[in-house]
């Protein structure tokens, strides 16, 4: 296939990151054919056609016809379960000249390559949950030999759900940890910041508001400017006023060593996924 071609999706698998691609990509509508889901249980099935009546095909214990009627096949289940997956021989089978985009958290592209046809065109892809509102970020590997065509075409999938860039595969175990996982450390800090504000009489609405779009506008400005967060900061803080008082609040408690050990930590973690237990 081609970039311009519709890009007809079967989706194996369909948790938390599945269905933020499957809704992000309902949302956008660039370009897109039919989107099939293939799910192992009914109680799976019967929640997705709840969710999408009949925008999504649901198919049930049969991921081979889901990938025969499509043209692009994202993996999107557990990591542990990726190699039982692609080398069932009905699935390998349909898998022959398709493009197999992975999203499982340390699965390599040679691993992928290995359980796979030398046909199937694999390609490495980490978006994360916000793709279900279009304001994910998602970054892409692929080998030395990748055609422009693919990826452009996997560009052209991601990219209307939010960032996209490519990078090569030795980022991927540290991508994983700072944006696959950063959604969840960010909210952390948000809530956090909301007890604070509740704290001080604020009411939990108001203070999750408040901290949310705090986040929100201070993030959509290092990304629209280009300005470094440090620069943002000094920006408010004013000598002897309530800006620097906090800050150094938040540096007697280390906040900057954890965050960033926390993505050290979750980097190793990820880095272990792919390997065989």
């Amino acid at each position: 296939m081609n970039s311009k071609e519709p890009v007809s999706i079967c989706v194996l698998g369909c948790g938390t990151m599945g269905i933020a691609i499957i809704s992000g990509s309902l949302e956008s509508k660039t370009n897109l054919g039919h989107i099939t889901a293939c799910v192992s249980s009914e109680d799976s099935g019967k929640r997705l056609r709840n969710l999408y009546g009949d925008q999504v095909n649901v198919v049930v214990g049969d991921n081979a016809s889901g990938i025969g009627a499509s043209n692009v096949v994202l993996l999107c289940t557990k990591p542990q379960m990726a190699k039982l997956v692609l080398q069932d021989e009905k699935v390998y089978e349909q898998l022959k000249d398709k493009i197999l985009i992975s999203i499982c958290a340390g699965i390599t592209l040679s691993q992928l390559q290995d359980w796979t046809p030398d046909s199937t065109v694999v390609i490495r892809a980490m978006p994360n949950t916000p793709c279900k509102i279009r304001e994910g970020m998602t970054v892409l590997g692929c080998l030395p030999n990748t055609s422009h065509e693919h990826r452009d075409l996997a560009l052209g999938l991601f990219s209307p759900l939010g960032r996209c860039r490519f990078m090569d595969e030795k980022h991927f175990d540290a991508v994983t940890s700072l944006s696959g996982s950063g959604p969840a450390f960010a909210c952390v800090v948000l809530e956090a910041l909301a007890d604070g504000g509740v704290m001080m009489g604020l009411p939990r609405d108001v203070a999750l508001e408040l901290a949310a779009q705090a986040i929100h506008g201070a993030a959509s400005m290092v990304l629209t400017t280009g300005a470094h967060p440090a620069a943002i900061k000094d920006s408010v803080t004013t000598p002897g006023g309530c800006t620097i008082a906090g800050l150094l609040t938040m540096e007697d408690g280390k906040i900057r060593s954890t965050l960033a050990r926390t993505i050290q930590e979750a980097t190793q973690v990820a880095s272990q996924l792919g390997k065989p237990k």
